[in-house]
C-alpha cells in the first residue's frame, strides 16, 4: 500500500515531460473489505491523517466484463510497486500495458527493459518502499521546496498562517507512510539478513522529513512507532481463521495447478487451535478442513502457510506448511528435496499428515510441515521456490 502511495504523491506533484498522464492513481491491491483485516492499517492512519475510505481498492475498478468499455486498456498505463508481474484478471487485460516498475522480489521479465520514463528498478532491498524513497529523493526535495514558495496548503484551502509549517507536516505524515513499511519489513533495521544500505538511507531520509515538521518532530519516536504498528499487525487473536488466511495471500498461476501462499505472525500451533474452536472437531482434522475449504474456494493446487513469530524464550522462528492436490505431491516432494538444505527445513508433526494414519487414505490434499530454521528466507525467497518446483 505505502509504495504506490508514496509513488503517487511524488510522481503526480512532479511528473516527466512525457508523462503518459500527469495524475498518478494509486491502487491498493485488495478489495475494500479486506483493509479491515490488516489492524495495522489502522494504526498507521492515525499517524498519517488518512481513513480507508481515502483509498483507491480493486473495487474501484470496473468488473472485467466492463474493463473494455469503460477502462479500455489503451487508455491506461501501469507501474507495478512490490511486484513485477500484473496478476489475475489485471494481468490478463493490462498486461501489455505495464510500462514501469519498483520492485525487489525476482524479475519475472513480463515488464520491458525499457520503460522511459517510468522506472524499471529491480534491486535487493529489505522493503520495496525503501527503493521508492530512494528512486525519488531528489524529486521530493524538489517538490517540497516548491510547494513552500508557492503556498501550496492555501491553494488547497487551508486557512493556517504558516504555509510551510502546513507542506511540512503533509511531508512528514507521507514520510511516516513510508516508514511502517520500511521498519516493519526489516524488524526497525535490526534484521541483518534482510535490512540493506538502501534501508537505512531511506529510514534517514524519511526521519530527517519527520524532523521539518516542528509539529511532528516534537513526538517523533522511532521505537514506539514501530511497537505500535508491528504490534497492531501481529494482533489477529479476533480475526477469523479464513481471515487469517487471506490476510497477507498472493497467489500464481503456474502451467499445471494455481500456488497460493499466506504469511500469518503466529505459529502452527496457534492456528490449529484457531481451527479446533471453530469447528468444534480435533485440532488436527480443523485444520486439514479449513485449508482444504480455503483452496477449493481459489482452485489451488497447492497452497504453503509461511508462519512468523516469536518463542516464549524470544527467539524469532519460521514454520512452513505446504499442501497439495493428491497430484501435486511430486512437485511438493522436488521442493522439499532441492531446497531442504539452502531453507534449512526440519520435519514437524503439527499440520502434517501422512497416508497411513487411519483416515487419511480419504483426504484429497496432502500436507508437509517443517521448522525452517533458516529465517533469513522469507516469502521472497520462498515463492520462487515453490514455483520453480511445479514448472519441472
Amino acid at each position: 500500500m505505502t509504495c504506490s502511495l508514496l509513488y503517487a504523491y511524488i510522481r503526480s506533484q512532479a511528473p516527466p515531460k512525457d508523462a503518459f498522464t500527469p495524475l498518478y492513481i494509486p491502487i491498493v491491491n485488495i478489495p475494500a473489505k479486506d483493509i479491515s483485516l490488516r489492524p495495522e492499517f489502522s494504526a498507521l492512519f492515525r499517524h498519517a491523517n488518512i481513513s480507508a475510505s481515502h483509498l483507491i481498492t480493486l473495487d474501484d475498478l470496473p468488473t472485467a466484463s466492463e474493463c473494455q468499455q469503460l477502462l479500455p486498456p489503451k487508455k491506461t498505463r501501469w507501474i507495478l510497486v512490490d511486484h513485477n508481474k500484473l496478476q489475475g484478471s489485471l494481468g490478463q487485460i493490462y498486461s501489455a500495458r505495464v510500462h514501469g516498475t519498483i520492485d525487489h522480489h525476482e524479475d519475472e521479465g513480463t515488464v520491458p527493459r525499457d520503460t522511459n520514463p517510468e522506472p524499471r528498478c529491480i534491486e535487493k532491498s529489505g522493503s520495496c518502499t525503501s527503493l521508492v524513497v530512494h528512486y525519488f529523493r531528489s524529486s521530493w526535495d524538489t517538490v517540497s521546496t516548491s510547494a513552500l514558495s508557492s503556498g501550496a496548503s492555501h491553494a488547497q484551502g487551508d486557512s493556517l498562517i504558516d504555509d510551510s509549517a502546513v507542506t511540512r507536516g503533509w511531508d512528514a505524515q507521507v514520510a511516516k507512510l513510508a516508514l511502517a513499511s520500511i521498519l516493519v519489513d526489516t524488524r526497525s533495521l535490526q534484521d541483518a539478513d534482510k535490512t540493506k544500505g538502501v534501508d537505512r538511507e531511506a529510514v534517514t531520509y524519511l526521519e530527517s522529513r519527520i524532523k521539518l515538521s516542528a509539529k511532528e518532530a516534537r513526538t517523533w519516536d522511532r521505537s514506539a512507532f514501530f511497537i505500535d504498528i508491528d504490534g497492531a499487525k501481529r494482533n489477529i487473536e479476533d480475526l477469523a481463521l479464513n481471515d487469517i488466511l487471506r490476510k497477507d495471500y498472493k497467489e500464481w498461476n503456474e502451467p499445471d495447478c494455481r500456488l497460493g501462499i499466506s504469511s500469518v505472525v503466529k505459529s502452527l500451533d496457534f492456528l490449529v487451535d484457531k481451527a479446533a474452536r471453530e469447528m468444534g472437531c480435533g485440532s488436527d482434522e480443523a485444520l486439514h478442513h479449513a485449508i482444504e475449504d480455503f483452496m477449493a474456494s481459489r482452485d489451488l493446487g497447492v497452497f504453503a502457510i509461511m508462519t512468523t513469530f516469536t518463542s516464549s524464550e524470544g527467539k524469532f522462528q519460521r514454520q512452513l506448511l505446504v499442501n497439495s492436490r493428491k497430484d501435486m505431491r511430486e512437485a511438493v516432494s522436488r521442493f522439499e528435496m532441492s531446497n531442504v538444505e539452502a531453507l534449512r527445513l526440519d520435519s514437524i508433526s503439527v499440520g502434517q499428515d501422512t497416508d497411513d494414519k487411519e483416515g487419511n487414505e480419504d483426504r484429497k490434499l496432502s500436507s508437509r510441515s517443517w521448522t525452517q530454521q533458516n529465517i533469513s528466507m522469507s516469502r521472497k525467497q520462498v515463492a520462487p521456490m515453490l514455483r520453480k518446483a511445479l514448472q519441472m
